[in-house]
């Protein structure tokens, strides 16, 4: 059993609206999509990553892959790492890496006539989610719509983005928690858009104020 062939490309997806967070501002998303072929099954993974990735993942990663047995994992994940030594292993190496691995484990489930999960060992019946947006650029209304909409169809906890302008955040806060209700998990993500104390302050009145019980990110 071998893997016949890795296909890389990577795909811009522009967003409904421009988006923000705490630090960045956006209009698309980069999908970088990996397929391994091997008997009949395709197997996939990406990573939301810069479109370079594809590059490095066709010239370094796909000699490596092509040609082996699919269910070799650590030897596979060693010599992947091992081709990209002189590249570093931290940032788009990472990524790299993670999307071949990703549809490696999706290409195993599926010669196996698994689900992933059962074939990583199913530890629990179901996880709660948690719905995640409420970007820096929406308007409060948006915020409403967004947020309380979630907890509507079920969603029993919320994320948000704070950071680009501090001084608005505490009132975006609030409106958040008032279209949520009291029940519902309020959590606020900065993206690093904070300074020290600046965060140590409004952490403060987020929990106070609004009953914020992540706050992720504060600074950078």
């Amino acid at each position: 059993m071998k893997i016949e062939s890795l296909r890389v490309g990577a795909y811009k997806i522009p967003t409904d609206a421009p988006e923000s967070d705490g630090t960045l501002q956006w209009d698309a998303t980069t999908l970088v999509l990996v397929r391994l072929d091997c008997q009949g099954h395709t197997g996939l993974g990406y990573s939301y990553a810069h479109a370079a990735i594809a590059g490095l993942i066709d010239s370094k990663l796909r000699p490596v892959v092509e040609g082996r047995d699919p269910f070799e994992g650590p030897a596979l994940w060693s010599e992947m790492l091992n081709s990209l030594r002189n590249m570093g292993r931290p940032g788009l190496t990472s990524y790299a890496v993670a999307a071949v691995d990703v549809a490696l484990w999706d290409l195993r489930a599926r010669l196996l006539g698994l689900s992933l999960v059962d074939l990583l060992g199913r530890a629990r019946r179901g996880i709660p989610i948690y719905g995640s947006g409420g970007f820096t650029s929406y308007s409060l209304s948006r915020l409403r719509e967004q947020l309380g909409g979630w907890v509507d169809q079920g969603i029993s906890m919320v994320k948000m983005k704070v950071g680009r302008q501090a001084e608005e955040d505490p009132e975006r806060v609030r409106v958040a928690r008032q279209a949520i209700g009291d029940q519902a998990e309020l959590f606020v993500d900065a993206n690093g858009g904070y300074r020290r104390k600046q965060a140590l302050e409004l952490g403060k009145r987020f929990r106070e104020e609004a009953g914020v019980s992540w706050f992720e990110e504060p600074v950078p």
